[in-house]
């Protein structure tokens, strides 16, 4: 394992994480910002208003979304699972020097 593989792996990691993370965070972001500026318009300051709508937006996101969240999250894993016997074999030098596990 070279630390190229290594950072690229955790590159791709952060990737997912993010991808899988922002329509929940960005929808956050939005309703929290509209109830503060509500809030901010009208000069109610109720601190658990801006839970209520956060709570819902976000559960009806993870419903809409969660069919491609989770389809990202499989094709990730996929990716992971298939990849680690060649991870390992490359470790080992295995694939460098030529020889065939299955020989061993």
């Amino acid at each position: 394992m070279t630390a190229e593989f290594v950072i690229d792996f955790g590159r791709r990691a952060m990737e997912v994480i993010l991808l899988l993370s922002l329509p929940m965070l960005l929808v956050g972001l939005a309703i929290g910002l509209l109830v503060s500026i509500f809030q901010a318009t009208t000069q109610i300051q109720e601190m658990t208003l801006q839970f209520i709508p956060k709570i819902i937006c976000i559960s009806l996101v993870l419903v809409i979304a969660g069919p491609w969240l989770l389809d990202q999250l499989v094709e990730y894993t996929e990716q992971i699972l298939l990849g680690f016997p060649t991870w390992v074999r490359s470790a080992a030098g295995l694939v460098v020097s030529g020889l065939d596990p299955a020989d061993l």
